[in-house]
């Protein structure tokens, strides 16, 4: 029976954690988002984020997006550098058309570091990036 279902493979769709200047505090923050580098807009994005290593677990964050359009990114949360040294997953599902679609990001610890920035897709900025 599991061999009859089909589950389609996520494209063009990724996650950044990115250091960015908040001009508000006067400090540099890192934030995540998730980018659309498909031609065709996301509808109803649900992510669901935690962390975690062996003996500590964070407590989940939910966001939900009705819709991200193509070639476009959000943000999702605000992470504070105490989250590095976990394991960060990104749960992602939305709906592209009819079909629904469905990965996991994960983001392995002390992998968010300033020595691992590289530019992301579509923001014109350096971060780390999982596909």
């Amino acid at each position: 029976m599991k061999k009859d279902i089909f589950i389609p493979k996520v494209e063009n769709v990724y996650i950044a954690v990115v250091n960015e200047y908040n001009e508000i505090y006067n400090s540099q923050d890192w934030n995540a988002y998730i980018i659309n580098n498909k031609d065709v807009d996301l509808e109803m994005v649900l992510i669901v984020t935690s962390g975690y290593n062996e003996g500590k677990i964070t407590s989940t964050f939910r966001k939900k997006l009705e819709r991200l359009p193509a070639k476009n990114y959000a943000k999702i949360e605000l992470m504070q550098e105490e989250l590095f040294a976990l394991n960060n997953t990104f749960k992602v599902s939305f709906f592209e058309g009819n079909t629904m679609y469905d990965k996991t990001f994960l983001f392995r610890k002390n992998t968010i570091n300033l020595k691992a920035l590289q530019p992301i897709p579509l923001m014109d900025v350096k971060g780390v990036l999982v596909k």
